[in-house]
């Protein structure tokens, strides 16, 4: 079973900057795309930034020039380099990967952004 574990959140003030890591177990493949999602109290959960096998990358456009998506495809592990960071980037960011084609998510890591 693979299990995704979230590492990084925590609280920072408007401007600042953080890292999310997510490492993937449980799995030798390599997955087929792997990223972040975030939800805010309130409102329905929104892509962040996915990486695909490969090169390719989505980026939310809420987040576009502010936040980066990098992998260590060896340790199965992605990171979500967020700077700029507002107010409203606020949220639960949850990892989510896709193995063979089953998604899968992790518990996620709370983000909160003073002004």
């Amino acid at each position: 079973q693979v299990q995704l574990v979230e590492s990084g959140g925590g609280f920072v003030q408007a401007g600042g900057s953080l890292r999310l890591s997510c490492e993937a177990s449980g799995t030798d493949s390599r997955f087929d795309e792997m990223g972040w999602y975030r939800q805010a109290p309130g409102k329905m959960r929104e892509l962040v930034a996915m990486i695909k096998r490969g090169v390719s990358t989505d980026i939310g456009d809420s987040v576009k020039g502010r936040f980066s998506i990098h992998r260590d495809e060896f340790h199965r592990t992605v990171y979500l380099r967020m700077s700029i960071l507002k107010p409203e980037d606020t949220a639960v960011y949850y990892c989510k990967a896709r193995f063979a084609g089953v998604d899968y998510w992790g518990r996620g890591t709370q983000v909160t952004v003073s002004s």
